[in-house]
């Protein structure tokens, strides 16, 4: 499947390269492009790699030090957003600045949480994307909600979705677009509904075996796989928060590591602190792979080959 999926992605990885040259720029309606503006680089590749020359693309976070829980947004963040056609946000608390940016904006806003079966709501929400269309106001932000995993990204179905309604909302804008953004997405979701084909398949050779997680983050991504999170309770909360691990869950967090009772240990590369290292250190002291994952894309990545490259490292860390 690598050397396949690699093939496929290398016309879509060109397209979004050419477009998202310019995301470190604010957006402006000079060159009479569409502009986008994303609340981070993945949801910015995915306009870019949909939208192509037609769409200028500002990213607010592309850069793994700024941390999208608590970055506080710039006067040039303002501007971008006040000159932006559509906006693309992760929603769910988890790029909560992104509301107070579109205060007063006209552009049309997507939301990805939204389109997740587990967000609370999301019938609703989606019958307010509709109305959007209609000319209504567009969404307000959602304050982080306990027990919802907001990293969705990582959940390949809820981005096919993303991918739809970016195409959708490119052509209500541009509609002399219309052949080159259905094009690009529909080679983007040819692509997502390989991984998920792929995930399906690694289901059922992983089903029900455990791993630790020491945040959230690729929760979606082991979840498709089959595999049981068996994290101790508090502990992945405790580390996305901030906030310190309970000496009671570090102990049984070391139990699990220490006595092999977990297949891999899944981090995030943007986190670090002492009961996260604790626990890595320990499983590979014991030989348990550690299979890191990044909220973000490395500068020559697209979606698609992150993506491709998350599944295909917690699958080669099962196989060992």
């Amino acid at each position: 499947m690598k050397k396949t999926a690699w093939a496929i992605l290398a016309a879509t990885t060109t397209i979004g390269a050419l477009a998202l040259s310019g995301c470190s720029s604010p957006a402006t309606s000079d060159d009479g492009r569409v502009q986008v503006v994303a609340s981070t680089n993945v949801y910015g590749d995915i306009a870019a790699t949909i939208g192509g020359d037609r769409v200028d693309v500002t990213s607010i976070i592309d850069d793994a030090a700024k941390d999208p829980h608590s970055y506080e947004a710039s006067a040039r963040d303002r501007l971008s957003v006040s000159k932006a056609d559509l906006v693309i946000e992760n929603g769910g608390g988890y790029d909560a600045f992104m509301e107070s940016l579109r205060d007063g904006s006209d552009a049309t806003v997507i939301t990805a949480v939204e389109f997740s079966h587990d967000f609370p709501g999301a019938e609703e929400e989606h019958e307010d994307h509709a109305a959007d269309h209609d000319g209504e106001e567009g969404h307000e932000g959602h304050d982080h909600i306990e027990g919802f995993n907001e990293h969705v990204w990582f959940d390949v179905h809820t981005m096919i979705h993303v991918v739809e309604h970016v195409s959708e909302d490119l052509t209500e804008l541009d509609p002399k677009g219309e052949s080159e953004y259905t094009k690009n997405a529909e080679k983007l979701v040819a692509e997502l509904e390989a991984f998920e084909k792929e995930l399906g398949t690694l289901h059922e050779a992983n089903e029900g075996r455990p791993i630790f997680m020491t945040e959230p983050l690729p929760g979606y991504l082991a979840a498709a796989m089959g595999l049981d999170d068996v994290t101790p309770d508090g502990f992945s909360e405790a580390v996305e928060e901030g906030n310190d691990v309970a000496p009671a869950t570090l102990l049984a967090a070391r139990k699990l590591i220490d006595s092999r009772q977990v297949d891999a240990v899944l981090t995030t590369v943007q986190t670090s602190g002492g009961e996260t290292g604790e626990v890595t250190g320990a499983a590979e002291k014991v030989g348990i792979p550690v299979v890191p994952f990044s909220e973000l894309l490395a500068a020559d990545q697209s979606y698609a080959e992150w993506m491709h490259d998350a599944i295909q490292s917690l699958a080669d860390a099962l196989d060992r």
